[in-house]
Order: structure tokens, then C-alpha cells, then sequence
């Protein structure tokens, strides 16, 4: 039985449905992500039926496509230039707040008897943000200050650092059950550093030619299909290697940013192609929600969202103490970056898919999470940006 037509029925759908949905959040200004999501939810399995994720064939692509894309962009802005703009305030802000936000999620699902694997995944996801959010409630201050310079920073590397964490603990975790299963460590560890390796450095052979050939071959639409051509590219040979296809991806942006010195366009004609993708990505996780995952996730969402937003204050009090670090720059930083949207979704999916007996525990917190942070953060954000523009702050950049 041929099931394209129904494939594609389903996706132009979809992405009318997604429409709609975005309109609404345009007049309503519920976060588009959320609505989204719960479109999916909707759709799925518990409600209408109309939509299942786990069966419908289009869920690999478009979820493959869309991690690609931000994997690409969030590349994209590791730029040497931009790194040394931000300078040492912001980096360090921005690594204390992902490390003490991973020990604290880490630490505290432990204590409450979450096994070791899944506390550390979510760990490791509780550092990723959302910067569209986060830039949306910056864009809207009425004037500059140095508390809105610093976020603006911080949350353009504080994927990365979530990223990095993620495959430290991927590797921690194989090693660790390696030597639970009797399985020789090392060669486990060896194994693990050659799958993220090989990805980096596919990133770097696939880049380093992009940087060098693309935008040169004639102005305007050819610049989609280099940059799109070649992250398919990039993700497709990932996962025929067995490789990352998401640390791929940002190696391939981040050596285009870093290389390409006369063009920034693949990264503005990736982002002008990536929200269908991502849309589509969204209402498919609203799927994967379930009534009976709902119920059953209370607890453990409840503390991972409590711990998430603790390791988030208690990472900008600490980064506050150094003398040199304005102490009202970073106290209240870990509440401007509580919206979490694709990259945290991005390591979820990643995860169940190297842990497929922690789908149905891992997916349900994570997405439920990620409306509720993006139903609650972005007000947050706006009201520590109001608080930060009544002192006499200057700019910081």
C-alpha cells in the first residue's frame, strides 16, 4: 500500500494547523511552542487519534532535519571574533550557570531515588535555554542595559555548553555500565570517542569546503540550497557512519562561521527555511504526550522543574562572587534563562534514542517541561529585565 499521499496530506496539514496556531499566539501572546505542542497533544494518541508519532514514517525526517538545523545554528555562533566580543565576564557566567545547573538537577533527582541514568540526562538537559525567547524579551526593553548586554551573551553560548555536558555524560554513562555489565571500559570509552569524535570532525571536513565555496556561485537563491544541501548532507553521512548527527551538525556550523569570511548568509537562509521543520517537530512531540505518561510523571516533573530553576539561582549567585563579576549582573541571571524550547527537546529525542528504555520517562518530563518554561519564562524574563533597567547599569557591549 502506498503511503505517500497520506504522508503528505498529514504533514501540509499540519503545517496549516501550525499556522493557525502561530496566529493565535500572535494575538493572544501565548508562546507559539506551547501552542504548538499542545496541538500535538490534541492530535495524539489520547485525545482525537489522529496522530502517532511512533508509527507515522514522515516523525524521522522531519525530527532529523529540524535537530540538523539547530545543531547548524547554534554552531554557528561559537564565532572566535564573537567569543572574544562577549568576553570573560559573560563566558564565565555563562559556564557556571550550565555546570551548577547540571550538578543541582543531577544531585537532586539522586536524592529522591531517580536511578543514575535518567537523572543525569536530565541533568544534562536542564542546562540547554531558549534564546528566541529570551532575545524577544530583551528586543522588547525599552532601553539598553548591562544586565540585558550579559543575557544576550550568555544565552547565545549557553547551548553549547549544554551540548558539550550532554556528550561528557553520554560518555560517562557507557563507561559506567560497561563495567556493570562486565564489559571492558576502555574499549567501551574508545568506542563512545570515536563516535564523537568522527562527528566533530565530519563537521570540520563537510565545513571547511562550505566556508571556502559557498556565496560565491551567484547572488540569492543559491545560498538556500548550499547551506540546506549541505547539512542534509552532513546529518545523512552522520548517521550512515553512526556518528551524531546533532554534534555533527554544529562542528559543520561552527568551522562555517569560523572560515567563511566573506558571508554569514548560510546561517540567515537556514534560519529562514528551519521554523516549518521545527514547527512540525513541535506538534510531533505534543504526540508523544500521553494521558497516562501525564499522570504518571508528576513527581519526577515536579522535581526536575524545581531543581532546574534552583540550579539556575544558585548558579548566578555563585558566579557573582568573584570580585571582578557585578553581583547585580549575575544574581538574578538564572531567572532570565528559564525558557527551554528545540536544542533541550533536540537532546531529549537524542537520548531516547540511545536509551530507548527511558523514552516514556525522559520524553513526557521534557516536553511537559518545556511548555511550562515557555509559559512561565519569558514573563520571568521580561519582569528581571524591567527590575535590571531600573539601575544605572551602562551597556557592556
Amino acid at each position: 500500500m502506498n503511503h505517500l499521499p497520506l504522508e503528505l496530506i498529514t504533514l501540509g496539514g499540519l503545517m496549516l494547523l501550525a499556522l493557525l496556531a502561530e496566529a493565535l499566539g500572535r494575538h493572544t501572546r501565548l508562546p507559539r511552542i506551547s501552542l504548538l505542542i499542545l496541538l500535538g497533544f490534541l492530535l495524539g494518541p489520547s485525545v482525537a487519534g489522529v496522530l502517532d508519532p511512533r508509527s507515522a514514517r514522515s516523525f524521522d525526517f522531519v525530527s532529523v532535519l529540524a535537530l540538523s538545523m539547530v545543531g547548524f545554528l547554534v554552531g554557528g555562533k561559537l564565532s572566535a571574533d564573537v567569543l572574544r566580543q562577549l568576553g570573560k565576564v559573560i563566558l564565565w557566567v555563562s559556564l557556571w550557570e550550565a555546570l551548577v545547573t547540571y550538578a543541582v538537577v543531577a544531585l537532586g533527582l539522586a536524592l529522591l531515588g531517580v536511578a543514575l541514568e535518567p537523572a543525569l540526562l536530565l541533568a544534562a538537559i536542564a542546562t540547554a535555554t531558549d534564546p528566541a525567547a529570551t532575545f524577544e524579551a530583551i528586543r522588547e526593553m525599552k532601553r539598553r542595559s548591562a544586565f540585558a548586554d550579559v543575557l544576550a551573551g550568555v544565552v547565545a553560548v549557553d547551548d553549547a555548553w549544554g551540548l558539550i555536558l550532554f556528550s561528557l555524560t553520554v560518555l560517562a554513562l557507557r563507561a559506567v555500565n560497561a563495567e556493570e555489565a562486565g564489559v571492558s571500559a576502555v574499549e567501551i570509552l574508545g568506542d563512545t570517542a570515536v563516535e564523537l569524535v568522527g562527528a566533530v570532525l565530519l563537521g570540520i571536513a563537510l565545513g571547511l569546503p562550505m566556508a571556502l565555496l559557498s556565496g560565491r556561485i551567484r547572488r540569492g537563491e543559491p545560498t538556500l540550497l548550499e547551506a540546506l544541501g549541505m547539512v542534509l548532507l552532513c546529518a545523512g553521512l552522520a548517521q550512515w557512519l553512526h556518528l551524531s548527527h546533532l554534534l555533527a551538525c554544529v562542528a559543520l556550523g561552527a568551522t562555517v562561521v569560523n572560515r567563511a569570511r566573506h558571508h554569514l548568509r548560510p546561517f540567515h537562509a537556514v534560519e529562514e527555511i528551519e521554523w516549518p521543520f521545527l514547527a512540525l517537530f513541535f506538534i510531533f512531540c505534543g504526540a508523544y504526550l500521553t494521558v497516562d505518561a501525564l499522570t504518571g510523571m508528576g513527581g519526577l516533573l515536579l522535581a526536575y522543574l524545581a531543581m532546574r530553576v534552583a540550579g539556575r539561582l544558585l548558579g548566578g549567585w555563585l558566579a557573582a562572587l568573584p570580585a571582578w563579576v557585578d553581583s547585580g549582573l549575575s544574581r538574578w541571571m538564572g531567572l532570565a534563562l528559564l525558557p527551554q524550547a528545540g536544542v533541550a527537546l533536540a537532546m531529549a529525542f537524542v537520548a531516547a534514542e540511545l536509551y530507548p528504555g527511558l523514552e516514556d520517562q525522559l520524553l513526557p518530563v521534557v516536553i511537559a517541561a518545556t511548555v511550562l518554561f515557555e509559559l512561565v519564562g519569558p514573563l520571568v524574563s521580561r519582569a528581571v529585565l524591567d527590575r535590571s533597567g531600573q539601575g544605572n547599569h551602562q551597556p557592556v557591549c
